[in-house]
């Protein structure tokens, strides 16, 4: 069996999946308390020009775009973009279970025990909303660290195409699209938030039980 026939039916085999896997394992458990504040702090700010009429919101906004900590907080910010970014890709590779079993990450099997809806829920809402976690991430980056996109510039000598781009990832990071916009990204912001819940669990009982990280390989 050749590499590719192995990745498309057995990828648990791979050697480079493993590696993948053992970065996304433990940078997901390192980052997970971060990925779990910002995403709580950016679903609750998605309303904050309508809230701010009443409540004061601007502890809550200064803490989701520099940790209270000034350009430090900023740094920071921008290091944990970058770490969703790599959390984001680095899932999408070892999301893939095989040609035989793809289907069943697609779903979440309410009725099994609490390891396996844990794992259901990671691997489904990854997937599903992958496209909205990395917008996140990599508008995250931007936010926090503007010049290290300064690259789009040089290769756009006008600058319309980088302009326009940039100003619509700050957008789409907001949802400014409108009040159903907002109660969208409201909503689906706190999918990193019960991505970093799922993968701590499963972190944990990997490493203090001795688990398989996905339940279904055993059964299998």
């Amino acid at each position: 069996m050749d590499t590719w026939q192995q990745w498309l039916q057995h990828p648990e085999r791979s050697r480079g999946r493993e590696f993948i896997f053992q970065v996304h394992f433990w940078m997901g458990a390192i980052a997970a308390p971060y990925v779990l504040l910002m995403s709580l702090s950016g679903a609750a700010i998605v309303f904050r020009n309508e809230v701010s009429r009443t409540f004061s919101l601007e502890w809550l906004v200064r803490f989701h775009s520099e940790l209270l900590l000034g350009e430090t907080g900023r740094i920071v910010n921008g290091i944990g973009g970058i770490c969703a970014t790599l959390l984001c890709l680095t899932g999408a590779v070892i999301w893939w279970p095989g040609i035989n079993r793809w289907r069943r990450s697609l779903t979440v099997s309410w009725g099994a025990h609490f390891p396996r809806i844990s794992w259901d829920l990671h691997s489904a809402l990854g997937f599903w909303c992958l496209p909205f976690v990395l917008l996140w991430a990599i508008s995250g980056i931007y936010l926090s660290l503007p010049q290290s996109f300064n690259v789009l510039f040089l290769i756009d000598r006008r600058d319309r195409v980088a302009d326009s781009a940039l100003f619509w990832l700050s957008q789409l990071h907001f949802g400014r699209f409108g009040v159903l916009a907002e109660i969208v990204w409201s909503l689906l912001g706190l999918v990193p938030a019960i991505l970093a819940f799922t993968g701590v669990f499963v972190c944990c009982r990997r490493v203090f039980y001795n688990k398989p990280s996905n339940p279904n390989i055993a059964s299998e």
